[in-house]
């Protein structure tokens, strides 16, 4: 991690201090279906993040360290955000069309299955732009109750061009990596780190 930011810093654009939430029902349903329902909020201080994103994510897969998941995210009023950390069923109420859809496909957020918070992680992210190749890439130092993990992502609708972009990127840095096999959520979920 160190010796790819190092080898990245003309490059970098932003960092960004994350607070990553999940919602489910008591019963686990979004996470039986492999399905993630986010609060992240962005900021150093818990107690006033500067904006909060809501993201459903599902039906991930992961083949060869590409990643593919579908995912929706909006913006949510980062005081909401905030009191739905503390009191998860008020998300139910909330008028979202993640929202909507969660309560249609899952049946998750209204009476008979309220929201309950179950917990997250801490994710330091810096955001650099390879302007030759047009790729902004992602570098996750992500801080679980159990561990840290360290991970590059790139969100690119070619995402097997971008792979041989970084791994030609990594290898010019002198930076060993491996292919994910399983995402932050899951390693959450398993409450360890996972491969």
């Amino acid at each position: 991690h160190r010796r790819l930011s190092s080898y990245l810093t003309p490059r970098l654009r932003r960092t960004h201090a994350q607070r990553n939430l999940f919602f489910d029902a008591a019963a686990r349903t979004l996470a039986a279906a492999t399905a993630a329902l986010r609060v992240r909020l962005y900021g150093p201080d818990d107690r006033a993040p500067s904006r909060a994103v809501l993201a459903l994510k599902r039906r991930p897969s992961i083949h060869a360290g590409v990643s593919r998941v579908e995912e929706v995210e909006e913006p949510l009023d980062p005081a909401l955000a905030l009191a739905c950390a503390g009191d998860p069923a008020r998300l139910g109420g909330f008028d979202s069309p993640i929202v909507r859809l969660v309560a249609a496909e899952y049946g998750v957020g209204g009476d008979a299955a309220p929201f309950v918070c179950l917990g997250g992680f801490r994710n330091t992210r810096a955001v650099y732009e390879l302007e030759e190749d047009g790729l902004v890439l992602e570098l996750d130092e992500t801080r679980f109750d159990f561990g840290t993990s360290y991970e590059l992502e790139c969100e690119t609708a070619e995402p097997d061009q971008a792979k041989e972009v970084l791994e030609r990127l990594l290898t010019a840095a002198g930076v060993p990596y491996e292919y994910s096999r399983s995402n932050k959520f899951a390693c959450f979920m398993a409450g360890k780190l996972l491969p």
